[in-house]
């Protein structure tokens, strides 16, 4: 029993720097959050009038809020169920109506690998997190770039929120690999935990629309299986991979992406500025989306090796996008056709309109782009 408990313990150790915080770490993050002005600052825009919400009254009756508010909370459950409270404000502000489908094919009584495609930096996690919770599923933990965890306040809300390292800044193939073990290693053992677990098919958002699983992902999940007779077998029968497909109807950070995609075209690279992560996971929160929908696969079978469990995934993903009239909009305006639907009867339309209005020529026809290419994603897949 002691070497068990010892095992048990070397292995913890080893997922600390990646974990989640933990019920007995909740006090103190919360103090360090509590006390931060950059909070206090975000914050103040859900919770005060807009009059209110970017001056020192604001702000200051906002930390007086926050510190009400979690006077109680001592566990990742108490944090969560706050979250959710002001993520009820978020749906209620930025989307027009929300979806689900194929929730009811998922035991909520089951551990998933949920596998989705990456449109938003923190939108599309959290809403299958919110999704699947009032389904009466617990909550999964997800997994997020470090790139993405450099900012303090960002790194410790998305922490409270179960959210895992996967390590990406790391020098030397010995240390690169470690680290993907120690990924899939930390995977599996949520999973086996029956704890649900969220990755994006691709490391970095789908920014020109295209939505496709990277084999490196599949590649990296399959490491803690290696030592099986077949892994992909073993990894299908474990894991419980849920294809998820997140559609929005506008993206607010579509202008963002066309600018970077630019970029890249004109000058070999993109270099963000120092903020650019936390702005953008702002803006995908707060700005509006119109429509959203997600739909849940059911868990995949067996399907051989890695390249054929990646098409899979892509085909489900993909089939399962719901498109949207700004989707039909942007395809007839690349191919030079008019669209017959009035933008002054449709807000989603209206926005990506003036999104367009906007836009320099090159990034206008990236942003189209983005919209468009969901019917070259199916057409490339055989999809109807």
């Amino acid at each position: 029993m002691k070497l068990l408990e010892a095992f048990v313990g070397a292995l913890m150790s080893d997922y600390d720097s990646i974990r989640p915080f933990l019920d007995h770490e909740v006090p103190s993050v919360i103090q360090r959050l509590v006390n931060s002005s950059a909070l206090a600052v975000a914050a103040s825009e859900l919770a005060m009038p807009r009059v209110l919400a970017n001056n020192f009254v604001g702000q200051a009756l906002t930390r007086l809020i926050l510190l009400y508010k979690t006077r109680g909370l001592k566990t990742i459950r108490d944090c969560q169920k706050l979250m959710t409270h002001y993520f009820d404000q978020v749906v209620d502000r930025s989307i027009d109506n929300l979806s689900v489908s194929g929730l009811e094919h998922l035991d909520p009584n089951q551990s998933y690998l949920f596998i989705s495609n990456h449109r938003d930096i923190l939108m599309d996690s959290s809403l299958i997190n919110y999704l699947i919770q009032q389904a009466g599923h617990d909550t999964c933990r997800m997994a997020v770039g470090d790139n993405l965890l450099t900012n303090t306040l960002a790194a410790d809300l998305m922490r409270l929120n179960k959210s895992f390292i996967v390590e990406r800044d790391v020098d030397g193939m010995r240390a690169h690999y470690r680290a993907l073990t120690r990924t899939s290693g930390y995977i599996r053992h949520s999973l086996n935990e029956g704890v649900s677990v969220w990755i994006a098919q691709r490391e970095g958002r789908a920014k020109d629309g295209f939505d496709r699983t990277d084999p490196a992902l599949l590649k990296m999940l399959l490491l803690a299986y290696r030592d099986e007779e077949s892994p992909t077998s073993a990894l299908l029968a474990q894991a419980q991979i849920v294809p998820v497909s997140v559609s929005y109807e506008v993206d607010p950070c579509g202008t963002k992406k066309a600018q970077e995609l630019v970029a890249v075209a004109r000058d070999g690279e993109y270099k963000k500025s120092e903020h650019e992560d936390l702005q953008s996971m702002i803006l995908g929160l707060m700005g509006y989306k119109g429509r959203v929908h997600l739909s849940f696969s059911r868990p995949i079978d067996n399907v051989g090796g890695v390249e054929l469990l990646a098409e899979r995934l892509d085909k489900d993903i993909v089939a399962n996008y719901r498109t949207f009239p700004t989707h039909r909009y942007a395809a007839k305006t690349l191919n030079g056709g008019q669209d017959s639907e009035d933008a002054s009867t449709d807000k989603a339309l209206a926005a990506l309109k003036a999104d367009l209005a906007s836009c320099g020529e090159d990034e206008k026809t990236n942003l189209l782009q983005q919209y468009a290419n969901v019917w070259e994603n199916r057409k490339a897949l055989g999809i109807d």
